[in-house]
């Protein structure tokens, strides 16, 4: 064959192989092509890839993909269902709880989840402390703690295991189910040791493949999952992209397929785009201003209260959160049980501010450090900027405060240890619970925790145990309502916001709910 009439002969060949291909599919005759890889851009990089040796919420949204937990949440609230459990029966007097088991399961690296791995887990958390596994603080401290609710636990049989409290905790299902309690493999445990942060291994959906540090974390389809029917994908990969409009262009040109940190500047944008699509979380969160009360001039009650008058938080939410957030009077949002809706908010009082400051004994105001985020998060979209507005605020009232800021691991692991005058943060309920919030955030037994704040009050404490130990709801909402009104005077935070968090996606993502506690199993996610 001629050159020319090769050619010729391989150009049409080529046009008839491409409308093949562009004809094939649902409707057309040739080979279907899917699209089976998740790519999920975030503000920041997980700190650890254990869920129980961390508290921020870029680690569990990887996490709840390959750990299970006992219960499971509900797919939009935190009703619970079955989990690794698939049956639980609670004492009449609230101090026994016994599970069985989901038989069938095994582990990604092929060994058996039953009840000995549940206890192994369990004695592992309870046995170390606040720096290791600062979440396991929720069962009223550690093993050598007094408050510590979990007296016994027995295994009855390979799929049947028993908790034993010394107390009633009337939350205790319900943390059962929280994303840092999912169960992991004992034998990759005792393999990796500290490491297993970076060499995860549960029962999940989903299987850790590799983690690059600021860029990417992969996690494929696992095979041997228990639910035959899924995942739906063959792969996720989460991407850390630090700016939200950068994270947007690149939803926009199809680097990735879902994103969380929208602008809300750009909320119209994405509703005008045919190939996006918008999510709404169901809000169930709280930024705010802490100020770590055993620092000078923070450990003064007056102090703390001058600088809620000194915040503006309704400019503050007009300038980042597009009407997508309303101001907080409270650590606890309006959407639970036992919020406090009678407390009176701080005022934007600057002329207030100044007179308690001066009866605190700082007429002319002081020097101190404000710590920035500095990751997006929904309750905190810009973190410098927003503390670049109430730096200006309390300039205004003679305090001069110095902005710094570290990388997220660096700023969570500081703060934890006191070491911040004030900083910015935030909290996602993880099981819609008041205890969640209040208990967790603010009680003396999380110091060193998620207590970031070091307040430590011993009213607060009386209430807060009784309120778990109390199984009638109403009684333990009136106790949650008299805990807010004595944290309001005591002012450890400035509570800031509720915010609504926006997520962006392609339109042909189907399967996709988005959790209010900020982090959801991808496992019903599929390509339409």
């Amino acid at each position: 064959m001629k050159r020319k009439s090769w050619l010729k002969g391989f150009g049409m060949l080529l046009i008839i192989s491409v409308f093949l291909m562009g004809c094939s599919g649902k409707e057309g005759g040739g080979a279907k092509t899917e699209k089976d890889t998740l790519i999920v851009g975030r503000g920041g990089d997980s700190t650890s890839l254990d869920p129980i040796t961390t508290t921020e919420g870029e680690a569990f949204k990887v996490t709840i993909n390959m750990f299970e937990t006992l219960l499971n949440y509900d797919e939009q609230d935190t009703s619970l269902k079955e989990g690794l459990a698939v049956k639980w029966n609670v004492s009449d007097d609230g101090l026994t709880y016994t599970l069985d088991l989901r038989k069938g399961v095994t582990f990604h690296d092929g060994t058996d989840f039953n009840a000995e791995a549940v206890k192994y887990n369990f004695e592992r958390w309870m046995n170390g402390d606040e720096d290791q596994f600062p979440y396991y603080g929720m069962f009223g401290g550690y093993k050598k703690d007094e408050g510590h609710v979990i007296k016994e636990i027995k295994v009855l049989g390979e799929h049947q295991i028993q908790f034993i409290l010394k107390r009633p905790q009337a939350p205790f299902l319900k943390n059962l189910a929280m994303t840092s309690f999912g169960i992991a493999s004992p034998a990759a445990i005792e393999k990796y040791g500290d490491q297993f942060r970076e060499h995860p291994v549960g029962t999940g959906p989903y299987q850790f493949v590799e983690w690059k540090p600021n860029d990417r974390i992969v996690l494929e389809k696992f095979d041997g999952y228990w639910d035959q029917d899924k995942p739906k994908l063959n792969k996720i990969i989460f991407r850390a992209i630090p700016e939200n409009s950068a994270r947007l262009n690149a939803l926009k040109t199809g680097e990735i397929d879902l994103m969380d940190g929208v602008n809300p500047s750009d909320i119209e944008s994405i509703k005008a785009d045919a190939n996006l699509q918008m999510f709404e979380r169901p809000s169930m969160n709280v930024g705010y201003l802490g100020m770590t009360t055993t620092r000078k001039p923070f450990d003064n009650k007056l102090v703390r209260q001058a600088l809620n008058y000194a915040v503006d938080k309704q400019a503050i939410i007009d300038s980042f959160y597009g009407g997508l957030a309303e101001p907080a009077k409270n650590p606890l949002p309006p959407s639970l049980e036992g919020y406090n809706d009678q407390i009176k908010a701080y005022p934007y009082d600057l002329e207030k501010a100044k007179e308690l400051l001066k009866k605190a004994g700082y007429p002319n105001g002081f020097d101190m450090k404000l710590w920035a985020m500095p990751v997006p998060r929904p309750y905190m979209p810009d973190g410098m900027k927003i503390a670049e507005v109430i730096q200006s605020s309390f300039a205004k009232i003679g305090v001069k405060a110095e902005i710094v800021t570290y990388d997220w691991a660096t700023y969570i692991d500081k703060v934890s240890k006191g070491e911040a005058d004030a900083f910015l943060m935030g909290w996602t309920g993880d099981n819609g619970d008041p205890d969640n919030f209040i208990y967790t955030l603010l009680d003396k037994d999380n110091i060193g925790g998620n207590n970031y704040s070091y307040f430590s009050n011993d009213k607060l404490h009386d209430m807060l145990i009784e309120a778990q130990s109390n199984p009638d709801q109403k009684k333990r909402n009136q106790l949650y309502q008299k805990a807010q009104e004595l944290i309001h005077e005591e002012s450890p935070w400035v509570p800031l916001v509720h915010s609504t968090p926006i997520l962006a996606g392609t339109k042909d993502i189907s399967g996709y709910v988005p959790h209010p506690t900020g982090s959801e199993v991808l496992s019903n996610v599929e390509f339409k």
